[in-house]
C-alpha cells in the first residue's frame, strides 16, 4: 500500500500568548518540512477558540517562507465567506510564493453559527460554495472571466495572476459521506475524513469503486485520508497524561459554539473522555511501538492512503509536540511503511 503522511491543524487556542503560539507552530512546521511530511493542512474557523488562524492565507504566507519542500494549504477555505475573485488572487500569490507547493481545499463551512456571524444564511452556503468554486477554478485558468450566477455576476474581468501549478493546485475536500465520492473521482479531488475506521472504509471503498468505473489507473488514485490526534512519548502513561489535559481543552474549543446554541456538529460524535477517544481509534497515543501497531491496524481497517497527524492541539506544550514529532518521524513512519502490504 502506498501511504503518505500529512499534518492537520485547527490552530485552536493554546495556553500561551497567541504570538508565541504562532511562532511555536512555525517551528513545528519547519520540523515537518525536514522530516518529509507531504503537506500541512490548516482549518478555517471564525469567532471560536477552535480557530486562531481565521485567515489561513495570512498564516500560510509565513509557512511558504519557512519551508522548502512541504506542501501546504487550507482544509478548507470556507468559500461562502469569500468573494471568489479575491480568494483566487490569494491562491495565486501563495502558489507563486512557494514555488508551486499549494494544496487547494474548498468547502462550504461546517458551522452555521460561524457563517451567521458574517451575515451568511446557512441555507445559502451550499449554493455559494458551488458558485464560488466554479468562479475560482475559472479564474485560475487566466484570460478574462465572465460569470452570471445567483450570487456573483461580472463580465470580462481581466485575470492578471496565475498559479504555478496548472490548471490549478491539487483540490481537497472534507467528507463524511461515501455518496460524494463520485464527484471527487470525476474531478480528481483528494478527500479527508475524521470518521471512525469503519465509516472511513465505506468512503475509501466507494472512492476506489468510482475511480475504477471511470477507467483511471489505481496508481493515480488521489489521496483518501483520515485525521487523527497523535502523541508519541517514552511511555504510555506519559503520553496519556499529556493527552488528557490537551484533549479536554481542544474538545471545549471544538464544542463551544455548538453548546452555546444547543446544537450538534453534523456527522460528528466525539467522546468527552480522552481514554474513550483513544479506544475509539480517534487518536494514537503511547510509545513508538504502541503507536505504530495501533496505527497499522487502523490504516488497514480504513483503507486510506493518507494519514493526517494532529500533533499540536489544546494546551499541549510545544516541547511535547516537538518530541512527539521527532519520535514519530524517526521511530514510527519508516518502520510502519515496511509492515504495510504492497
Amino acid at each position: 500500500m502506498s501511504l503518505k503522511f500529512g499534518v492537520f491543524d485547527h490552530m485552536d487556542q493554546g495556553a500561551v500568548p497567541l504570538g508565541r503560539q504562532y511562532e511555536e507552530r512555525l517551528k513545528l512546521i519547519e520540523a515537518y518540512d525536514r522530516f518529509g511530511f507531504h503537506a500541512y493542512h490548516l482549518a478555517e474557523h471564525h469567532a471560536t477558540p477552535l480557530g486562531m488562524a481565521p485567515s489561513p492565507s495570512v498564516f500560510l504566507a509565513a509557512v511558504a517562507q519557512r519551508t522548502r519542500r512541504l506542501r501546504f494549504g487550507a482544509l478548507v477555505h470556507t468559500l461562502s465567506l469569500y468573494h471568489p475573485l479575491r480568494l483566487a488572487e490569494e491562491i495565486c500569490m501563495l502558489d507563486q510564493m512557494s514555488g508551486g507547493r499549494l494544496e487547494l481545499g474548498l468547502g462550504k463551512g461546517i458551522s452555521p453559527h460561524e457563517l451567521a456571524y458574517y451575515g451568511v444564511a446557512p441555507e445559502k452556503a451550499q449554493d455559494l460554495y458551488v458558485e464560488a468554486s466554479t468562479v475560482i477554478l475559472k479564474a485560475l485558468e487566466g484570460g478574462t472571466l465572465s460569470f452570471n450566477g445567483e450570487h456573483f455576476r461580472f463580465a470580462d474581468v481581466p485575470i492578471e495572476m496565475m498559479p504555478v501549478q496548472r490548471p490549478h493546485p491539487p483540490l481537497w475536500c472534507g467528507t463524511s459521506n461515501p455518496e460524494g465520492t463520485r464527484w471527487f473521482a470525476e474531478n480528481r479531488v483528494n478527500c479527508v475524513t475524521n470518521a471512525p475506521a469503519k465509516r472511513a472504509r465505506a468512503i475509501t471503498d466507494r472512492y476506489r469503486e468510482e475511480w475504477e468505473k471511470l477507467g483511471h489507473r489505481p496508481a493515480e488514485l488521489p489521496f483518501i485520508g483520515m485525521a487523527r490526534h497523535i502523541i508519541v512519548a517514552e511511555s504510555d502513561a506519559e503520553a496519556m497524561e499529556f493527552g488528557r489535559s490537551a484533549y479536554s481543552k481542544w474538545y471545549r474549543s471544538f464544542m463551544l459554539l455548538w453548546n452555546l446554541y444547543g446544537t450538534k456538529p453534523p456527522n460528528v460524535v466525539l467522546p468527552t473522555d480522552f481514554t474513550e477517544f483513544v479506544r475509539g481509534g480517534f487518536a494514537f497515543v503511547g510509545t513508538p511501538d504502541e503507536v505504530r501497531e495501533r496505527m497499522l491496524a487502523e490504516i488497514e481497517a480504513a483503507g486510506i492512503n493518507y494519514l493526517l497527524c494532529r500533533f499540536a492541539f489544546g494546551d499541549l506544550p510545544f516541547e511535547v509536540s516537538r518530541r512527539s514529532v521527532d519520535l514519530f518521524a524517526t521511530e514510527v513512519m519508516g518502520k510502519l511503511m515496511t509492515k504495510l502490504p504492497a
